[in-house]
């Protein structure tokens, strides 16, 4: 089991940035790749972005290209999205996920674990 815990959810401005953070106790955390998926309110969770497990490999979802930056770090076991120029729309529980098999995660965006979510809201 992977517990993963995020944080650095909060109210924000339309145009304002935050980050989020992903954190995990577990030793192998290098060997997982990581994403960030989310949920507004009446509709289903979906893909932001993932990255690899050697942060050699990233994707994004349209929406967020050119706004949202994944990054981790496997010394602090911590993985971020760095999230730019944020929009009403983007209000959500964003969740942060792993999984071992890169390609699941980053292209067929599945993950076997799940952190329990922050909730982030973008005013206009």
């Amino acid at each position: 089991q992977v517990q993963l815990v995020e944080s650095g959810g909060g109210l924000v401005q339309a145009g304002g940035s935050l980050r989020l953070s992903c954190a995990t106790s577990r030793r192998t955390f290098s060997s997982y790749a990581m994403g960030w998926f989310r949920q507004a309110p009446g509709k289903e969770r979906e893909f932001v972005a993932a990255i690899s497990s050697d942060g050699a490999n990233t994707n994004q979802a349209d929406s967020v290209k050119g706004r949202f930056t994944i990054s981790r770090d496997n010394a602090k076991r911590t993985v971020y999205l760095q999230m730019d120029s944020l929009k009403p729309e983007d209000t959500a529980v964003y969740y942060c996920a792993a999984d071992r098999q890169t390609r699941r995660l980053l292209f067929q965006r599945l993950a076997d674990y799940w952190g329990q979510g922050t909730q982030v809201t973008v005013s206009s």
